[in-house]
């Protein structure tokens, strides 16, 4: 009754008592630094003494903060980050019965919870092996491997571990220079260990999950969605509890300034699913999203290449087999299955395509275009009414696409170049030096905003709309730069009932295959040893998916090692025929 202060977030006077003698507001349960005063008369005349909980000073430290394990962190950041997917779209049931289940089974696996300590080994500092006395001590801090699955009760989180004195024991044995219980212990294990947490991994978590449920996203669309702000990962700690401090060691475990590799997330995402054992994935049939066929109709459209050539990535990819269900289906710890990036897959099929058709040598695809342009001009002539689909003129294609890719990767450039790395929150350790931060980033701010009024600079731009395509052509124009329904009769030819390319050559971009495992690559690409137009080609799919154009020009060799296999083999009899 006799604190009247208002609440700080709510602004009602309204206050309770916790456990651990604290004021709380009952209209929005915000918790409060002050302590109840109690005056005891019948210890001593006139001398107060201050109630704390017994689990007050073991909570309590670096200025108000609490003892909190770097697992915590990441389990936050996944909550975060799955949150955001759903928000996109994604199935509800990905969060409590994927990703949650994922995530147990690798804190099980890794040995930081829900396991046994065998006798002699380091602890394995997490909160929840704490003891049920350590919890109940302290109710106003909830157990944080609740987040990921809010609806579970308490004794669904029970473990088998019982460290009664472990947060005493590694909070002496840490470094003074991490915010976090185990921070310094984490970091040198995350030196030693191929599969400790990291930021990267959390974005494998989601993808695996992703995978698991086949939703409609690539990992190149997920690492897009990263990028654009979508999906919490830089700066995502901004966000962690005001008790959940971080300094020294923290910042460069939960710091990121540096874009995801798409390689890097990829391969983490396999030794993960190997790691913890998984059973084979769900089948990726014709009808699921991430299969070639449907993949190669979502980037021929992004391309703006004509729809007439769906007909041949859908040949190619029958004629090689790499729509099969057993090909596609991911099979964890299966070394003999070679690791399908569905994406990276479905552009090289297009490239295949337009090699087949227009070869990309730097001229043959000149002369086609020329010769489609005359029958253009010659139809518009013949009747000016002429309504038919237009030829496909591949010279007139290449300036439109070029044109929109120079704008589009300026101005992802100049976005890269203008980010803002800091973040917008400031951090700060101690009640000391919090007002003179929040001095010196208003400051800081202020500053920016007088120059960017002398730059003529604006307002930094609101995040764009998540959506699957970064190029869109409408097929309304007037000019003609969709080229969706052009025609591609001006470059085929009919035999025996099938269509087939004019030109019956094709130069393959590399005669034998690299060992993967040994170099990392099926083959080599350096630009100067290839065409322009099958450079630009790669490059524009290159922007699409925000990968190097070498992983587009592997599958590409890899496709075509398929498709050509019978006249290789025999080339190589041939050539050591001729040797000896």
């Amino acid at each position: 009754r006799d604190f009247n202060e208002r609440c700080a977030q709510c602004s009602e006077v309204n206050w309770g008592l916790t456990d651990g003698g604290r004021f709380y507001c009952r209209s929005c349960h915000n918790v409060t630094e002050r302590t109840r005063e109690v005056v005891n008369t019948d210890f001593m005349t006139n001398s107060r003494v201050q109630t704390l909980s017994k689990g007050l000073r073991k909570q309590e430290k670096n200025d108000g903060g609490s003892e909190w394990y770097i697992c915590e962190g990441f389990q936050l950041v996944l909550k975060k980050q799955v949150e955001a997917l759903e928000a996109l779209g994604v199935c509800p049931q990905m969060k409590d019965e994927i990703l949650c289940n994922f995530w147990r089974c690798y804190l099980q696996k890794s040995k930081q919870a829900y396991c046994k300590r065998p006798a002699g080994e380091p602890v394995k500092a997490l909160s929840v092996c704490e003891s049920s006395t350590d919890v109940d001590s302290d109710p106003e801090r909830p157990s944080l491997l609740h987040l990921l699955s809010l609806s579970e009760s308490e004794g669904d989180l029970q473990t088998d571990c019982s460290f009664a004195s472990s947060v005493s024991k590694v909070s002496e044995s840490t470094s003074v220079y991490s915010g976090s219980v185990d921070g310094s212990l984490y970091f040198m294990k995350n030196q030693k260990e191929k599969l400790s947490m990291t930021m990267p991994m959390t974005l494998s978590f989601c993808y695996m999950a992703l995978l698991w449920v086949r939703e409609p996203i690539t990992l190149s669309e997920l690492l897009r969605f990263v990028v654009e702000g979508h999906i919490p990962y830089l700066n995502v700690f901004q966000h962690f509890p005001e008790k959940m401090k971080l300094c020294g060691l923290d910042l460069k475990i939960f710091c990121v300034e540096s874009w995801p590799v798409y390689e890097e997330v990829f391969n983490k995402m396999h030794e993960l699913a190997a790691f913890l054992d998984l059973p084979r994935f769900p089948d990726i049939t014709e009808s699921c999203f991430l299969h070639p066929d449907m993949l190669c109709m979502k980037y021929l459209m992004e391309a703006n290449l004509p729809d007439e050539l769906h007909n041949w990535t859908c040949r190619v990819v029958k004629k090689i087999g790499i729509g099969e269900v057993d090909f596609l289906t991911l099979m964890p710890g299966n070394k003999s299955t070679r690791k399908v990036k569905y994406d990276v897959l479905a552009v090289a099929v297009i490239v295949v395509v337009l090699k087949l058709l227009f070869l990309l040598d730097d001229h043959y695809e000149w002369l086609l275009s020329e010769l489609a342009e005359e029958r253009n001009k010659n139809n518009t002539e013949v009747c000016i009414f002429y309504s038919g689909a237009p030829y496909f003129e591949f010279k007139k294609w290449y300036e439109v696409v070029k044109h929109s890719l120079d704008v589009e990767q300026k101005k992802l450039d100049e976005e890269r170049a203008k980010y803002l790395w800091r973040c917008e929150k400031p951090l700060f350790y101690s009640a000391k030096n919090k007002s003179k931060v929040l001095k010196r980033r208003q400051m800081v701010v202020n500053l920016q905003n007088q120059f960017g009024k002398l730059s003529g600079s604006g307002q930094r731009a609101e995040k764009p709309n998540p959506s699957s395509f970064q190029l869109s052509w409408s097929e309304e124009n007037t000019d003609r730069s969709c080229f969706h329904g052009h025609s591609l009769k001006g470059i085929l030819q009919e035999k025996c009932g099938l269509l087939r390319a004019m030109n019956p050559d094709y130069w393959l971009c590399t005669v034998k295959l690299c060992n993967e495992k040994l170099c990392g690559h099926l083959a080599h690409y350096r630009e100067v040893e290839f065409p322009q137009t099958y450079h630009f080609v790669l490059g524009l799919f290159s922007f699409l998916l925000r990968v190097q154009p070498s992983y587009i020009h592997d599958e590409v060799c890899m496709i075509e090692h398929k498709l050509f296999n019978k006249k290789l083999s025999k080339k190589l009899k041939y050539n050591t025929v001729l040797r000896k």
